[in-house]
């Protein structure tokens, strides 16, 4: 289907905030058709297009104002809950994004308490030798989480020291091919808001300095927490706090651990959010 109206159809929503401006604005199109035109006029970084949806999933398209971007747990978490409001959705679903073409990439979503969480698959981790003084981290242990895409993470002694990192692409980005990963992940132990775990995200080998709600990286932490045995205890869901500086996001993970890693499902809110 083709519109006139660039914006026809459109919802704005807000992912993964923390009940501010954080998150990640997405706009939410309940039609497909014309989408790379409609994205680069709709004013939001993600936009994701409704091709098909019915009680037991979605099948999506995700695109930036200039491209096609593959898929996005932020625009699927948006997408469920704009087609949520409106239709009922089974409490698990699956969600198909990406050009049909090319067969799309498929993830197994649920309902949890409001929140839709979305599978991430089995986290492993495992202690590495890396030398941290690059990016200023010297002395620091170091851990490679994985789902597929392994990340390096550290944890640093406190909140102010988590805030206070100040990312450097070129040094960061060189840490990660000595140690064969993608992103860099810091935490920290709890946070304001009665979270379990603060963090931050560092991607310059993927195209970004820092993000502002990673899903996928998130996961790769809870495989490294399971590894040193800093889950919660006695229960099966953590709160997460990401703390981009002037974007700060909240995350929901589900997490089982396993003997071989942590089965992780990773998601959070996404509300209405105003026009700019």
């Amino acid at each position: 289907m083709t519109t006139t109206d660039p914006l026809a159809a459109r919802l704005l929503y807000r992912a993964l905030s923390d009940g501010g401006s954080g998150g990640k604005r997405v706009a939410v199109f309940l039609q497909g058709g014309d989408e790379q035109s409609r994205a680069a006029a709709s004013g939001a970084p993600l936009n994701v297009f409704v091709q098909a949806a019915d009680p037991t999933g979605l099948r999506l398209r995700v695109f930036t104002p200039t491209s096609e971007k593959g898929s996005s747990d932020s625009a699927a978490i948006a997408a469920l809950s704009a087609v949520q409001a409106q239709a009922s959705l089974l409490d698990i679903v699956e969600v198909t994004q990406g050009d049909p073409e090319k067969g799309g990439e498929v993830q197994s979503a649920q309902l949890c308490g409001g929140e839709w969480v979305l599978r991430q698959g089995l986290a492993t981790a495992r202690e590495v030798d890396a030398d941290l003084s690059p990016v200023g981290l010297a002395g620091r242990v170091a851990w490679v989480g994985s789902t597929g895409r392994p990340n390096l993470v550290v944890e640093v002694p406190t909140l102010a020291a988590l805030d206070a990192f100040t990312p450097d692409d070129a040094a960061i980005g060189a840490v990660n091919r000595a140690t064969d990963t993608t992103g860099l992940v810091l935490y920290t132990l709890g946070g304001p808001g009665r979270v379990d775990v603060s963090f931050r995200a560092f991607g310059p080998l993927k195209g970004f300095t820092e993000d502002a709600a990673s899903s996928n990286m998130l996961a790769c932490l809870i495989g490294v927490l399971g590894g040193r045995g800093q889950l919660p205890q006695d229960a099966n869901l953590l709160r997460a706090a990401q703390r981009r500086p002037g974007q700060p996001a909240r995350l929901t993970a589900q997490f089982a651990p396993l003997r071989d890693g942590v089965e992780v499902w990773v998601g959070g809110l996404a509300a209405p959010d105003a026009p700019n």
